[in-house]
């Protein structure tokens, strides 16, 4: 039989000409292994989606429990189903008013794709305001409200209706008006560069929508699940979403979306017309029982007070003159670089002395830093003595 890479190549849809390439053999805990059992520390976790590392024994444990009852069942909304019903409860359990529903999706992108058709459901309106640099997925409709022409002007045309503002600029949030009928941000902006939100935008955000008759649809796909010390990134903000959307972490490896609103928004879903947003596994129980699992471990151990400790520790240890800032919160950290080339070579060299680093889609100057949040501060000291070895050997 051909080496694995080489079918990999021949058989496998590429998303770049270049991937990574890395063959991964085993993953336990915040470490992957390759075919010759080299050994990488990972300071991406599938970007941000293995919260709890690589084969926590819970999440497993919740899922072989699962797999000796059923499998799929039935489409979404038909049949009760003890795991996802208990896992919408703890979200609702969790979250403040009017938060309360939860519709389970596939991914990060269809539940995007179904938070703006809420939008529109509830409010009558179409036209969808978003963040230029933002991004939330790469579906027709998610692509849509993507603020970054050369990701999709080879996919045009797209849905029309949406307009673009600067994240954190004040003066643009009179643009959301009765017309409007979300406007839709990335709590912390992910691709542009883990960019947080200032001065106390969100809430004048959702004072704006408040009173024009808006939604606020906030994407927590990447900063939610502590990753940034709190179950999602808007809790420091004082204000709330009328929509909230999720994925990657809460999954413990499993791919998952979802998005939560008020029971008599989503309730509109129901009917006029009926099966307003439908999904053949979304929900899927097996998914369901990774999904409580990883958010009962979260909420019930010390990992978000952990995250900004962890964070402190990386800012601490992580000085060198070819970093020049470090953007982010939590464990949700981009090391921004003096020249793409310098980001490029620190991810390419790192992988090489076994620490996985990453890029983010539209900042090229940046390397992303997003671990599980089960990284301990021993395994955070070496894998910053690594990074800074690499530094001082690059020509950049």
């Amino acid at each position: 039989m051909q080496k694995l890479a080489s079918l990999f190549e021949k058989y496998h849809a590429q998303t770049t000409p270049y991937p990574m390439g890395l063959e991964i053999v085993r993953a336990k805990g915040c470490y992957l292994y390759d075919q010759n059992n080299k050994r990488y520390l990972d300071l991406v976790a599938g970007v941000s989606a293995c919260s709890l590392g690589h084969r926590h024994p819970k999440v497993v444990r919740a899922i072989k429990r699962q797999l000796r009852k059923y499998l799929h069942v039935m489409v979404y909304g038909e049949f009760v189903q003890k795991e996802p019903v208990l896992l919408t409860k703890l979200l609702a359990d969790n979250l403040p008013t009017p938060l309360d529903t939860t519709y389970l999706t596939n991914s990060g992108t269809e539940a995007i794709e179904g938070a703006l058709k809420l939008a529109k459901r509830v409010t009558g309106r179409a036209e969808i305001i978003a963040a230029k640099n933002a991004y939330h997925g790469n579906t027709m409709g998610a692509m849509s409200v993507m603020g970054y022409e050369e990701r999709k002007s080879a996919y045009r045309p797209l849905i029309p209706g949406t307009t673009f503002i600067d994240f954190n600029d004040v003066d643009a949030i009179d643009r959301i008006t009765t017309k409007t009928a979300a406007i839709i941000l990335e709590t912390i902006q992910g691709g542009a560069g883990f960019i947080e939100p200032e001065n106390g935008y969100l809430k004048q955000i959702k004072k704006r929508c408040e009173k024009v008759g808006a939604l606020l649809i906030l994407d927590e796909i990447q900063p939610g699940m502590g990753r940034t010390g709190k179950l999602f990134a808007f809790m420091d903000h004082d204000m709330v979403p009328d929509i909230l959307v999720t994925g990657k972490g809460l999954g413990g490896g499993l791919p998952v979306g979802a998005f939560i609103a008020a029971q008599h928004h989503m309730a509109q879903l129901k009917e006029a017309p009926t099966l307003g947003h439908i999904t053949t596994f979304g929900g899927n129980p097996v998914i369901a029982a990774a999904c409580r699992a990883t958010l009962s471990t979260i909420l019930s151990s010390n990992l978000m007070a952990e995250t900004l400790e962890k964070e402190h520790l990386f800012r601490e240890l992580l000085i060198h003159s070819k970093i020049k800032k470090i953007r982010g919160k939590g464990l949700m950290l981009a090391l921004i670089m003096d020249t793409p080339k310098c980001a490029q070579d620190l991810v390419k060299e790192s992988l090489n002395n076994g620490v996985l680093l990453f890029f983010l889609l539209f900042e090229p100057k940046a390397v992303r830093i997003s671990p599980p949040l089960t990284i301990t501060k021993k395994q955070i000291k070496y894998a910053c003595k690594k990074i800074l070895e690499v530094l001082d050997s690059l020509d950049c």
